[in-house]
């Protein structure tokens, strides 16, 4: 039987000039259409985080739930949404951050962490570190402890890893 990193490599498509024109956009949706390579990409995280007292999942919108929920499942923590603005519907904390290709704004509920848990951070893609970060920064801010952050696909060449700090960082893939 192939690899995981075998057959994501195979199942990941390449989409040109998406969202704009220079960008090459990693689509994980026919991951997504292969129940079992899905759930093996949830196992391998699972696997690596099971018995480090994972207390949340934050994952960040949008392709960041699609892998935070089930995971968080799988941990048998709280999953925690991490949105654009104006999606949450209770009191928030913000930070604004730079993509590759522009800026934006991530938001948590004010209550969606207590002091103290140990907070995973899950997305599909690291580029730049923007998403990341703000996520690690609104769990900071939270008074919660970020353990590490994980993602299918890196792009390494964006150095998005060296926004974290000393956080550690797990990838699949790594472009």
């Amino acid at each position: 039987m192939e690899d995981l990193v075998t057959r994501l490599n195979r199942t990941i498509r390449d989409v040109p000039d998406f969202p704009k024109p220079g960008i090459m956009f990693k689509d994980i949706t026919p991951v997504l259409a292969q129940p079992r390579l899905l759930r093996a990409t949830i196992n391998h995280f699972a696997e690596l985080y099971t018995g480090r007292h994972i207390d949340a999942v934050v994952g960040m919108e949008s392709r960041g739930f699609i892998f935070g929920a089930p995971l968080a499942m799988e941990l048998g923590a709280a999953f925690v949404p991490a949105r654009k603005p104006g999606k949450l519907p209770y009191t928030t904390i913000s930070y604004e951050y730079d993509l590759e290709y522009g800026s934006n704004r991530l938001e948590m509920h004010t209550d969606a962490l207590k002091e103290g848990q140990r907070v995973l951070v899950m997305d599909d893609l690291l580029a730049t570190g923007g998403t990341a970060l703000a996520a690690c920064k609104l769990i900071g801010a939270l008074k919660a402890e970020v353990v590490a952050c994980c993602f299918v696909i890196e792009l390494g060449f964006l150095n998005g890893r060296s926004q974290l700090g000393p956080v550690p960082v797990e990838s699949i893939l790594i472009y």
